[in-house]
């Protein structure tokens, strides 16, 4: 992705940070298991123990305040390319001192080491395929041993036939819930900057990247949870 394209997809995302969190729950179908069952992998496999967790693409901290109440956090790193997403995120953990924010482009920041998991939602599938390709290998060597990478996604359909059925699909579902057209409106506006790839293609990618047991344990036409373990 380049500079550019990155700016231009924090802007947008900037200028709905006000009302990013409570657009979630309407305009996902499948809402609780896209944001639960990945952290309830995490938990399994930590049984309670303490965790150093990396959000990428962590927008207001609605996933990572999840995290927060699932599993034992000793440090959140949360990271944005929009400062006003994250000004959401510092203010729902305002004087919580395990946690910190910064704002930073996934394709080019140094990740650290040493993180138990590293978890994103919705995010990634703003990343052209080869700048997803090489996070996700960044990613890997980002985590410790047995450390778990959880994406709570949007994807492609494997074809353009099915993908039209997946868009229809979606429309149906989010106006059965409520969202009018202004709704709809802001959602498609976000979604100018999707760069969504299939889950195989995906999984591929993970197991290249250096992770083991790769699957995809939640999806929902559009909607998928991607994971892998090193």
């Amino acid at each position: 992705m380049s500079e550019t394209t990155t700016a231009a997809t924090s802007g947008t995302f900037s200028k709905y940070a006000q009302v990013y969190d409570a657009d979630r729950r309407p305009l996902i179908p499948g809402y609780d298991e896209l944001y639960g069952v990945g952290l309830r992998l995490i938990a399994d496999e930590a049984q309670g123990r303490p965790l150093r967790v990396l959000d990428l693409g962590a927008g207001t901290g609605l996933f990572s305040g999840m995290a927060m109440e699932t599993l034992n956090i000793s440090a959140l790193h949360l990271v944005d390319a929009s400062a006003a997403m994250l000004d959401g995120a510092r203010k729902r953990f305002a004087g919580d001192a395990r946690v910190s924010t910064a704002v930073d482009d996934l394709v080019t920041m140094d990740l650290g080491s040493g993180w138990d998991a590293v978890i994103s939602a919705l995010a990634i599938h703003h990343l052209e395929d080869p700048d997803k390709r090489a996070l996700y290998a960044r990613i890997a060597r980002a985590l410790v041993p047995g450390g778990r990478f959880v994406n709570a996604e949007q994807v492609a359909a494997p074809s353009a036939d099915e993908e039209a059925r997946y868009v229809r699909f979606w429309k149906a579902d989010v106006q059965a819930r409520g969202v009018d057209d202004a709704g709809l409106a802001a959602s498609l506006d976000r979604q100018r900057h999707d760069r969504c790839a299939p889950v195989g293609t995906q999984l591929g990618w993970l197991h290249e990247a250096g992770f083991a047991e790769v699957d995809c344990p939640f999806k929902l036409w559009r909607f998928a949870v991607l994971t892998g373990r090193v």
